[in-house]
């Protein structure tokens, strides 16, 4: 498997974790879709407490391994539904709860380490705001002054993890190079704050 397939399939199974095992449930509980990174991991905001930690999936009861496992089976151990949020938004990541979860080892650190490090520099660059990591893009990100700011792991427009800013209305110049308005792979930006803080001057 090369390592552009590797990082797909993991990004793929790490969104469908994201969505049928926390976002979704948590809906179900507490009508809220939000989660949150917690150090190289990220977790709900609110009940069924759980938390995804590298490979695992951490309940206030234990620990659940989750690759080559079903979201179903899962769900099923640790008490909760497996159900996307369909209902909710209508771009997700298409995850069917009995697909087997896929967790390449090299790229689960590359995804996770790049949401621990957009979620740092959303906070210094803004502190009065709180960085939501959203299930239906699968992005950790914030919005101020009409502009969105955030790491996503990787998608259609970009296969890799990339740090952007995205300006509500579009703005033109050399620093916009995304139809959605400035994207750089997180491996190419030494400093994301800095990255954050041109694209808030630029845009204003």
């Amino acid at each position: 498997m090369t390592e552009s397939t590797e990082l797909a399939r993991t990004r793929r199974s790490l969104h469908g974790v994201a969505e049928l095992l926390l976002a979704g449930p948590q809906f179900r509980s507490s009508g809220r879709i939000e989660l949150r990174v917690v150090g190289e991991g990220f977790a709900t905001i609110a009940e069924p407490a759980l938390t995804v930690d590298g490979p695992r999936l951490v309940t206030p009861s234990g620990a659940v391994d989750l690759p080559g496992r079903t979201y179903r089976e899962v769900a099923a151990e640790i008490g909760v539904e497996a159900g996307d949020l369909a209902d909710v938004y209508s771009d997700g990541p298409g995850v069917r709860p009995d697909e087997t979860i896929e967790l390449g080892a090299g790229a689960l650190s590359t995804l996770l380490r790049a949401f621990a490090a957009g979620d740092r520099a959303l906070r210094a660059f803004a502190p009065g705001e709180t960085p939501v990591l959203w299930p239906e893009h699968f992005d950790v990100a914030i919005t101020v002054a009409e502009v969105n700011y955030g790491v996503s792991p990787g998608d259609t427009f970009l296969s890799e993890p990339y740090a952007y800013v995205g300006p509500h209305e579009p703005r033109r110049g050399e620093f916009w190079n995304a139809p959605f308005g400035a994207a750089h792979p997180v491996r190419e930006v030494p400093d994301l704050e800095a990255f954050f803080r041109e694209g808030q001057a630029l845009a204003g």
